[in-house]
């Protein structure tokens, strides 16, 4: 059995992990990923009963009961360099013995919503919408730095995908993952449901042009007409691809749901979304 270095699992003088400061009985199997530190309170407002709260950096946590279930929510800030370390961690706060720094022989099946905001691609994922990533097309890179089995990615979908868009070999290889099919019924069954894109930044990487020109500025009309049997590309976010290919790995589930607050197409905007966020938090926690 391995064990796992201190410099590669690190635990904190009080026994907590890392960065998330928390402790493994601080967690519940249940779990809503948010990006922003104060949507925790926002989510955590709707339990009956607060069992601990902690903050460290961007990620904020509370865990809680909803209705007799044990909930946590936890913010992740932006990109998926976070999910990176917060299912890492959250994993290991499950799964792994701190006392021997090994594996629990008998692991424990985390489900896991990312609830986020999210720019629209299609007439039909307007501004509002609330959009389930049924799966992710990962711009970051991040899961191409792991040992993924055949399988997990969806080859025939990144073939078609970069063909389309004539992929500049210069950005890392997208890859292409699927969200848990049961969670995304069980959660989404009356919301949009499509392909999103997780880029690895706010600007160029969605086609903004700010100051700095994209390297190919027509690379969202591309995306919008991208179709794959049916599959057309509906929103641009940061996470999502990251939190299916991750929990995938490690034997959780889990599923990302945005309120579309962008029109990227029409250029409009809604800065004033929280009631349809609110809305959304409300689906979800009756749902897990």
């Amino acid at each position: 059995m391995r064990k796992i270095p201190e410099s590669e699992l690190i635990i904190n003088d009080d026994a907590s992990i890392f960065h998330l400061h928390l402790k493994p009985e601080q967690i519940a199997e249940k779990i809503i990923l948010v990006g922003d530190p104060a949507r925790v309170n926002m989510v955590a407002a709707n339990f009956d009963k607060i069992e601990c709260e902690v903050q460290s950096r961007e990620f904020h946590t509370i865990t809680g009961t909803f209705k007799g279930k044990r909930i946590t929510c936890i913010s992740h800030g932006i990109g998926t360099d976070n999910i990176d370390i917060v299912l890492t961690e959250l994993d290991a706060l499950a799964n792994v013995d701190f006392a021997t720094r090994t594996e629990k022989p008998e692991k424990k099946q985390l489900t896991l919503v990312r609830v986020g905001t999210s720019g629209g691609l299609q007439p039909f994922s307007p501004i509002g919408s609330y959009v389930v990533a049924s799966r992710s097309i990962g711009f970051d890179g991040l899961l191409n730095f792991y040992d993924v089995p055949q399988g997990v990615f969806n080859l025939e979908f990144e073939r078609s995908f970069c063909n389309h868009v004539n992929w500049n070999k210069r950005l890392p290889s997208p890859y292409v993952v699927d969200a848990d099919e049961e969670l995304v019924q069980k959660i989404g069954f009356d919301m949009v449901r499509g392909v999103t894109i997780s880029a690895p930044g706010f600007y160029a990487p969605q086609g903004r042009f700010v100051r700095l020109k994209p390297l190919d500025e027509h690379m969202n009309e591309k995306i919008i007409s991208f179709d794959f049997n049916g599959e057309k590309i509906t929103n641009f976010e940061m996470e999502s691809s990251a939190v299916a290919g991750l929990s995938k790995l490690l034997g959780h589930k889990a599923m990302t749901v945005c309120v579309i607050i962008a029109g990227r197409v029409d250029n409009n905007m809604n800065t004033n979304y929280k009631g349809s966020m609110e809305g959304l938090v409300e689906r979800v926690l009756e749902r897990i």
